[in-house]
């Protein structure tokens, strides 16, 4: 939220993405990756840190949310 604005679609900067309509299986597999630590680039490592603090079932929820908000 304090990055990507309230319901993904508000980032506090124009390089951060929206994830509002995001598609669900495209935020999974980033949560994912950036958990994994197999994304890279840009702010991959503040990503990882917060992904490295979600359950399979809170990215599941995350990734449900997101694609759902318009």
């Amino acid at each position: 939220r304090a990055c990507h604005g309230v319901g993904g679609g508000e980032p506090v900067t124009p390089n951060y993405p929206k994830l509002n309509g995001q598609n669900k299986p495209y935020l999974l597999s980033s949560l994912k990756s950036y958990r994994a630590g197999n994304r890279q680039g840009g702010l991959a490592a503040v990503m990882a840190a917060q992904a490295s603090q979600l359950s399979d079932a809170d990215m599941e929820a995350l990734a449900a949310y997101y694609s759902s908000q318009k």
